[in-house]
């Protein structure tokens, strides 16, 4: 996250000057290289290098946002930003699922891979020992080649990589700085840029020679970003304590097995809501009622929280179940809306760097949310018995309250919002 947020403004810049497609196959071949170092770790401080340089090289994150803009129709974008979110939801199921399948595969699968493999946990010192005979010389280097436990996930993930890498080769530069006639080619993915772009183009002119920091139509709609993913972190550091902590401290009593079933179902429900559900919404409420109506869901869904611990199975699941999917949605549809004001906030040549300056400011807010979460419910922990919002209630209700920001946030003035996206 420090790596992404010292740069993502940087490759924003690039992108809107040398184009999308570039800083596409730097990022993921970054990925190729540094997720495989981090397998390959032999130092915590390695780790954190690799981590740090992966993040530092990761410009993709605004520049993705800002392609699925520019390769769909005006009416398309927002299922093309919720396929965005949708895409970070399937990683929420599969990652962690690669990560725990793979890792140590010698004690998981002894028959596949012997304690004598790359994966194990200790040289293969006969194999060692009679290439040292030969070349003594290169003893230390080869003892990099110890057994990597976790490099397996790492190394499955960087295979994958390549194979996306070599799938760039056909994809489209979206970055036009000629003039594009929509006459010639009428029905080529060029006309559909060239009209999306003029229809951009005809409401954003009076923000096209202003500077960024200035363009508050851009700015507010980051903020109310950076709020909502202010909201997301922490909800999500404290649900899992919550959750884990016992009855007695107003807990649910769940093992970490519940947890992850919760997990799983939510980034499922995420993936369908995302990609059938969403872009209707927006289409009969609009941006704005959608994001007011999702974020007062919201915190509806969070008052409910604490009484949950009262429940008994099966019922405590299946409450747990909804309401986590329920508020995961909401939190999914205002950061999509949000998505959607920025892109309309600046022009084409603008909108890689705009999409930077909100990962960078996201990052940051990210960094934040779970330590400030952390000290929030462990303070609600040793006060079950206060007056006023004792135990968990105090955590929900300043969640509440940032949420209550949140929806302020969606009225003027604070938020100023573009006149396509008023119009849509």
């Amino acid at each position: 996250m420090l790596g992404r947020a010292l740069t993502s403004i940087i490759w924003g810049i690039l992108a809107d000057r040398i184009g999308r497609k570039p800083i596409i196959i730097i990022t993921i071949f970054s990925i190729l290289v540094f997720n495989t170092l981090f397998g390959l770790s032999v130092h915590y401080w390695m780790a954190i290098a690799t981590r740090f340089l992966l993040g530092f090289l990761t410009g993709s994150v605004g520049t993705i946002r800002a392609y699925a803009v520019e390769v769909c129709r005006p009416e398309h974008h927002a299922i093309g930003l919720s396929l965005v979110n949708t895409s970070w939801a399937i990683a929420l199921i599969i990652g962690p699922a690669i990560g725990g399948y793979l890792a140590q595969p010698t004690d998981k699968f002894p028959n596949l891979f012997s304690a004598d493999s790359l994966f194990g946990r200790y040289l293969v010192l006969n194999v060692l020992n009679s290439i040292s005979r030969v070349f003594s010389s290169m003893y230390s280097f080869l003892y990099i080649f110890n057994r990597f436990p976790y490099f397996l996930p790492c190394l499955f993930i960087s295979i994958f990589s390549f194979v996306v890498l070599i799938s760039c080769i056909w994809l489209p530069e979206t970055l036009h700085t000629h003039k594009l006639h929509k006459k010639e080619h009428p029905e080529s993915l060029i006309a559909y840029l060239s009209d999306s772009e003029e229809f951009v183009k005809k409401y954003s002119t009076s923000n096209k020679n202003k500077g960024l920091l200035t363009n508050w139509p851009l700015m507010s709609s980051i903020f109310l970003f950076c709020i909502t993913s202010f909201d997301d972190m922490a909800y999500s550091e404290i649900f899992s304590l919550w959750s884990e902590s016992d009855k007695k401290y107003g807990g649910l009593s769940f093992s970490s097995e519940d947890v992850g079933n919760v997990l799983l179902v939510t980034g499922a429900s995420i993936l369908l809501y995302q990609t059938f559900i969403y872009p209707y919404i927006v289409k009969v409420l609009g941006l704005i009622n959608s994001s007011r109506i999702a974020i007062i869901l919201s915190m509806v869904l969070l008052f409910t929280y604490p009484p949950m611990a009262n429940l008994s199975r099966p019922w405590i699941s299946i409450v747990v179940n909804i309401a986590s999917v329920l508020k995961s949605c909401s939190v999914a549809t205002v950061v999509t809306c949000s998505f959607i004001l920025q892109n309309n906030s600046v022009p084409q040549d603008q909108r890689a760097t705009a999409n930077g300056i909100a990962t960078t400011l996201m990052s940051l807010f990210k960094a934040f949310a779970p330590a400030g979460a952390g000290v929030v419910f462990s303070w609600a922990q040793k006060h079950q018995h206060a007056l006023i919002f004792p135990g968990d209630q105090m955590v929900f209700f300043l969640l509440d309250i940032v949420i209550l920001f949140e929806l302020i946030w969606t009225f003027k003035p604070f938020l100023d919002v573009p006149k396509q996206s008023s119009s849509s």
